[in-house]
């Protein structure tokens, strides 16, 4: 067998504990409500409860819904973090419900990013 590089095994990691996170729970996806204190002053109660709402009317069981502390860009709340399986994670910031809804039908179960609120895709994970 051959050897792998760091960046090899680096890579497979992520890629297996994404994929076993995912599947404990029989998710396709997670989306995660970061609700630090700059979060919540700027509305992110209002966007987990756009998403509750949503996913209860819409009898969505398939995405994991959960929230997390300070993700350190304060000016960009509120913000979420959306992971669907075998994707990158994406980060959408200064939210409100209507753009919210946007990304739950397109990004969430369509498929397609909303560019227009991208902050960021991929991991922050350094090394």
């Amino acid at each position: 067998m051959p050897k792998l590089t760091i960046e090899e095994l680096r890579k497979k990691r992520e890629s297996t504990k994404k994929s076993i996170y995912l599947r404990e729970g029989n998710f396709k996806g997670k989306v995660t409500v970061h609700m630090g204190t700059c979060g919540i002053a700027a509305g992110a109660r209002e966007i987990m409860s756009t998403f509750l709402d949503e996913f209860d009317d819409r009898e969505i069981t398939d995405i994991m819904l959960t929230s997390s502390g300070c993700a350190g860009l304060c000016s960009e709340e509120p913000m979420v973090t959306i992971e669907m399986e075998d994707h990158a994670p994406v980060k959408y910031g200064k939210l409100n419900p209507e753009k919210t809804k946007k990304i739950l039908n397109e990004h969430i179960i369509e498929g397609n990013m909303v560019e227009e609120y991208i902050l960021g895709i991929g991991s922050e994970r350094a090394g």
